[in-house]
């Protein structure tokens, strides 16, 4: 029977969720992929005082991010570890949305950091390999792109589970199929992939170029998304150009 059920959690996990209208899966790859991306960004870029640093933060960011995916997938009504507690289900759903914005918060504060010793390290002429600059501004920008997509789907209109049944007033992105009728299916609704697509735009575009934000919060999380965008694009492309010329 626990076998059953824990097959049954890991079914619901990875085929479409009833609570959120999507499978889980695509979302919770994204935030590992996200803290290899971290874990594996090249130390040559750092130097000094600050590479003892960033050598501990390169392996505690994606160990604790693991363990929060860990306790968030335990968390599946399914799994025997859930009965046993007997937790209501309406709590169950926000200490998982509760964990998932956790292990998100992670990386992404681990990423910007990142981002700004990188640029810090730049601005004062320390001396760097092109190859290891180029690859750690590659890997920045990666990280930038899934992590605010997974803020936008976790946050847009509510939330996922919010927005099966949130009318449009509560909407903080416009879609194109939102915007207009007849392109709009009877039940259609902005998916993750939709939201990384969002998010991979404004960080090439530094704009928005889909989906039009509409509350504050969400302008504020695409202006943030896309000056470190451009901070990767002129420091550690120009610098590493220069360097090869």
């Amino acid at each position: 029977m626990r076998r059953r059920r824990v097959a049954d959690g890991i079914t619901k996990l990875v085929s479409g969720d009833a609570d959120i209208g999507e499978s889980r899966l695509l979302p919770i790859a994204a935030i590992v992929g996200a803290a290899l991306l971290y874990a594996t960004l090249p130390q040559e870029f750092v130097v000094g005082h600050a590479a003892g640093a960033f050598n501990v933060a390169r392996w505690i960011v994606p160990a604790l991010t693991g363990l929060v995916l860990l306790a968030l997938i335990g968390t599946l009504p399914n799994l025997p570890f859930v009965h046993l507690l007997d937790v209501e289900a309406e709590r169950l759903k926000v200490t998982r949305r509760a964990l998932f914005m956790a292990a998100v918060s992670l990386v992404t504060v681990a990423n910007l950091a990142s981002i700004v010793l990188l640029v810090h390290l730049l601005v004062n002429g320390a001396h760097a390999n092109a190859g290891a600059l180029l690859r750690a501004g590659i890997h920045m920008w990666c990280l930038n792109v899934l992590v605010f997509g997974l803020w936008f789907w976790q946050l847009d209109n509510g939330g996922p589970v919010a927005r099966l049944t949130a009318g449009p007033q509560g909407r903080d992105f416009l879609f194109p199929q939102q915007a207009t009728p007849e392109l709009l299916q009877p039940d259609w609704r902005p998916h993750f992939l939709d939201y990384l697509y969002v998010s991979f735009t404004n960080a090439t575009a530094f704009s928005p170029t889909d989906a039009m934000p509409l509350s504050r919060w969400s302008k504020m999380l695409m202006l943030v998304e896309s000056a470190a965008s451009l901070m990767l694009a002129v420091m550690v492309a120009a610098r590493a150009v220069n360097i090869l010329q």
